[in-house]
């Protein structure tokens, strides 16, 4: 029987520009656009914290200072934050984190994009000692019908099948960085990669999940909490 992992450590990845939010990121970033009566990265931080997470990295780019100076060191939260600043130029998922390894450890390290919003539970996530990486799928929205990934007993893969999409949450251990160097780079090829060589794990979350990405959806997203409607907010 496998053993499992359980991550102690924990990345939020808040550095993307933001283009298909204009106007609305031409002066504060995205994870700083308020839905509710808070900023979008605070439910992240809050979440992570009633899972038990004491260590946060958060990454940032385009005017990443705001971030800064909202979280602090994240002492309201009970968590020590730590920033990796990627200047006026991200460096993409894979790179970013890449550069931000220093920071997380030898261990096996949960990360969450900051542009999602699902209420999927991070108090029991885990990956199994022998996988490079485990992902979080969900239902295909109506912007990604094709999905990323099929789904078998457990294990991603790119095999014929039903395909789901990739939720931005993901636990990775630092080998799967092993031959990468510094710079911008995305993350998706070294999941594909490692896939066919049954090194992905995976899971399915069926409940809610938005891809905060374009203003309507921010604005659907934004409406429906403050409605207290998030049970009937469609996937988007």
């Amino acid at each position: 029987m496998s053993n499992y992992i359980k991550p102690e450590r924990v990345m939020i990845l808040a550095a993307g520009r933001g283009e298909r939010l204009r106007p609305y990121t031409d002066s504060i970033p995205k994870p700083m656009l308020k839905v509710g009566d808070k900023p979008l990265i605070q439910y992240h931080v809050e979440a992570l914290a009633r899972a038990g997470f004491k260590q946060l990295v958060i990454n940032h780019a385009y005017l990443g200072e705001q971030i800064e100076m909202y979280l602090h060191d994240g002492h309201n939260w009970g968590m020590e934050i730590a920033y990796s600043s990627e200047g006026i130029a991200p460096l993409e998922t894979g790179g970013g984190i890449y550069k931000a390894l220093p920071l997380l450890g030898d261990k096996p390290f949960l990360v969450v994009n900051a542009d999602v919003w699902a209420d999927y539970d991070y108090s029991d996530v885990k990956i199994r000692e022998d996988m490079l990486a485990h992902l979080v799928l969900v239902p295909n929205p109506p912007h990604n019908k094709s999905g990323d990934f099929a789904l078998q007993e457990s294990m991603v893969s790119e095999e014929d099948g039903e395909r789901h999409t990739f939720g931005g949450i993901g636990i990775y251990h630092p080998d799967l960085f092993g031959n990468c160097t510094p710079g911008r780079f995305p993350l998706a090829p070294l999941l594909y990669s490692q896939s066919r060589k049954g090194l992905v794990s995976g899971e399915l979350h069926d409940g809610l999940w938005v891809d905060v990405g374009t203003p309507r959806r921010l604005q659907a997203l934004d409406a429906a909490v403050k409605g207290g409607l998030m049970n009937k907010i469609k996937r988007a």
